[in-house]
């Protein structure tokens, strides 16, 4: 090979590993407690593990914020809540390509790894997730300033599990879950749920996060308190909601039945129910859900959270 042809082949390789430390040095990733985790229980054994093959981050204990910045910030943020029947995250399908999304739309976009229930690592592995999402929305309005960001326009979107993160968080954001050093509200301004978990009625609940996150016999007090449809009030913030019909893993009622209060309570809300696209379908497929994030994207617009595409 020529020195030519071999100095333009280095600077090439340069260019490229310099994109990757910038692509990294945006994308940064957070530590969302600055002490003590609250609730936690020290285990050494206790390490996360992550399968890149089929997308699965488990035993989180570090919780954590990744942020991806927009080119063209409107002052919108989004916590995104990854599924997994709070076994495991889909940090990747349902956590940073979300992000690439929104930030299209302008909005800044920040993917909660938060601790999935285990008695190992909390003394109440019910409240663990709440504790991480409470204290994600907290953590942004602290620091709004930092990234030129609206603290009413602050939302969050949930996929399956992930939606049962984010309707607790829009039902329970008042709950006293650990102590808060400030008067910072933890109450997001709006939430996306994408085939979310909302009830943990036996009838319609999805039995393996009900399993995971209240045990696999929980007291009739613990399944109403986190069925997120008996708390929603004229309080709850506006919600947009997807789901297939032929969900076979989350029933389509879990949306029917959040949709059905906020109307009953006069909250800014809208719903998208597929005739097929199964669980699962992330940001879209084959199914008739494929173009729900175009729908998305125009109640964004519409409410003033996002930027109109080109």
């Amino acid at each position: 090979m020529k020195k030519k042809h071999i100095n333009n082949f280095i600077k090439a390789i340069l260019i490229f590993m310099g994109s990757i430390g910038c692509l990294h040095a945006q994308n940064e990733e957070m530590q969302l407690w600055s002490s003590e985790i609250p609730g936690s229980i020290k285990a050494d054994d206790y390490n996360e593990i992550y399968n890149e093959n089929l997308d699965q981050l488990r035993k989180v204990i570090n919780p954590t914020l990744t942020l991806f910045l927009p080119e063209k910030p409107n002052g919108t943020s989004i916590v995104i809540c990854p599924g997994g029947g709070y076994a495991y995250l889909a940090i990747n399908k349902e956590g940073f390509k979300v992000a690439e999304w929104l930030n299209t739309l302008g909005i800044t976009a920040f993917v909660l790894k938060y601790r999935l229930p285990s008695d190992d690592i909390m003394q109440d592995k019910s409240v663990g997730p709440l504790q991480d999402a409470q204290e994600s929305i907290r953590f942004i309005r602290r620091h709004a300033e930092k990234w030129q960001l609206n603290p009413d326009k602050i939302g969050i979107i949930g996929f399956s599990a992930g939606g049962h993160v984010a309707s607790t968080l829009s039902t329970h954001y008042n709950d006293t879950v650990y102590k808060v050093s400030d008067s910072i509200s933890a109450k997001p301004n709006f939430s996306i749920l994408a085939y979310p978990v909302i009830s943990m009625e036996t009838e319609i609940a999805h039995k393996g996060s009900r399993n995971n996150l209240l045990g696999v016999s929980p007291s009739n007090e613990l399944i109403a308190h986190f069925s997120n449809e008996k708390h929603i009030d004229s309080n709850t913030p506006a919600t947009f909601l997807v789901h297939a019909n032929d969900d076979k893993g989350v029933p389509v009622e879990n949306s029917i039945h959040y949709f059905l209060g906020l109307k009953k309570h006069n909250v800014l809300s809208e719903i998208h129910l597929y005739q097929n696209g199964g669980h699962g379908f992330g940001l879209g497929n084959k199914g008739t859900s494929q173009n729900w994030t175009n729908q998305c994207e125009e109640w964004l617009y519409n409410n003033n959270y996002a930027n109109q595409k080109e």
